[in-house]
């Protein structure tokens, strides 16, 4: 949670979370969100230390992705251990669905 708590991390993991399950580029993420490389870069390799993002190679770029999975997991056990068990959301409010 902490790695989305900085407000650029999430623009980031937002965008990458939009681009499934293509992924991205760092170019086109740093296009896209008008992030500086080396600023883009850090933030990335803060979000893969999370497990919130992968990298794969593929040629001569890198493509990363988000960990959606991971995402979802963290969602479902955070809605199944929320309030201790007892219903703190009016039903409508839980009737979302994670990503």
């Amino acid at each position: 949670m902490a790695a989305l708590a900085q407000a650029a991390r999430l623009r980031i993991f937002r965008a990458l979370v939009g681009a499934e399950p293509a992924g991205l580029t760092p170019s086109a993420l740093a296009a896209q969100l008008g992030v500086p490389a080396s600023t883009l870069s850090f933030h990335l390799k803060e979000l893969m230390h999370a497990g919130l993002a992968s990298v794969e190679r593929d040629g001569r770029n890198l493509i990363y992705r988000a960990s959606v999975e991971r995402m979802n997991a963290l969602l479902g056990y955070l809605t199944d251990h929320c309030c201790q068990g007892t219903a703190c959301a009016p039903a409508r409010a839980r009737r979302r669905t994670p990503c």
